[in-house]
């Protein structure tokens, strides 16, 4: 194995690992993600698929691509946490309204308008004083900066 198919092998993977680390706080932790969290996913998948193009076909191109993903999901974690740290207004689809005080019946009425259950503007769980989003724009800079690495190697 070259050098470059290592660091696309550790890219794709952290991002796969930040993956099944999302999905076991979800599934086994029982942490509802926000749509921001959702949105922060995606990159990552997309890197993981990226990742297994390159190791098939090179990672010249495709190392480039691997970058991306991972700064597209570090820029969405970004904006994340300057909503969790009440920095800017979030989405208004995932940072206002409420359940509280709504019936069963008041939750199945499609004409009345319900705020997301997850908030996009509260810490679920921190780490240091940094939160899950945080993290994200920590670790995906990183696995961008081997992306690149990757990409940068003949």
């Amino acid at each position: 194995m070259t050098y470059s198919r290592f660091l696309v092998l550790i890219a794709a993977g952290g991002s796969a690992a930040l993956l099944l680390g999302a999905l076991a706080f979800q599934f086994i932790g029982g942490m509802a993600p926000c749509p921001l969290c959702l949105w922060q996913r995606w990159p990552h998948v997309a890197a993981v698929l990226i990742g297994l193009l390159a190791l098939a076909f090179g990672a010249r191109v495709l190392g480039w691509l691997g970058a991306l993903a991972a700064l597209t999901s570090a820029g969405i974690g970004v904006f994340h946490v300057g909503v969790e740290q009440k920095w800017w207004d979030g989405l208004a689809s995932c940072s206002s309204g409420s359940i509280t005080g709504l019936s069963g019946a008041d939750l199945l009425n499609t004409d009345i308008a319900v705020g997301a259950v997850v908030r996009c503007d509260e810490i679920a769980w921190s780490l240091f004083g940094i939160s899950m989003a945080g993290w994200n724009v920590i670790i995906s800079v990183m696995l961008a900066l081997i992306w690149v690495a990757a990409a940068r190697r003949r």
